[in-house]
């Protein structure tokens, strides 16, 4: 039979081992990463030609920027935007507010901008590249996929 000691060992070895995985699944998407215009899916939506992401989870901190450019008719637009704070606090602006938190393997993102509100989902696909799931109120959910630049 096990002591109460070498029970509390056995469980705190456990939880030790189990965050040093997920903190290793974490910084797997750590990087740079190249839209893949061919393999997403927009629903209808104007396609993106070229865009990055750059996510970077140091100590606690979560920092992830998006740049998109769209081309559609005789215009072009540019998007960039970037969320940085701590695991699980908001960035909150009039208007405005953002939130990182792992879940598990996959970095869930929400923003909430002018009432309307977004959540991103990046999750490392089995071939290597990285996929970012985009739910936005009122639209179906948009897929695209990344990789390593």
């Amino acid at each position: 039979m096990w002591s109460k000691a070498g029970k509390t060992l056995l469980v705190a070895a456990s939880i030790f081992l189990s965050a040093g995985v997920a903190l290793a699944h974490h910084h797997e998407l750590n990087g740079t990463w190249r839209v893949i215009p061919s393999r997403s899916e927009l629903n209808g939506e104007p396609a993106i030609q070229s865009g990055t992401v750059t996510i970077n989870d140091r100590e606690g901190n979560i920092y992830v920027d998006r740049s998109f450019n769209l081309e559609e008719g005789n215009r072009s637009v540019t998007t960039n935007f970037a969320t940085d704070a701590r695991a699980k606090t908001s960035i909150k602006e009039p208007g405005f507010r953002s939130k990182a938190k792992w879940e598990g393997n996959m970095l869930k993102v929400v923003t909430t901008h002018d009432g309307m509100t977004t959540v991103e989902r990046y999750s490392l696909a089995p071939d290597g590249t990285m996929m970012l799931q985009v739910d936005r109120s009122g639209r179906a959910p948009e897929i695209l996929y990344f990789e390593r630049q």
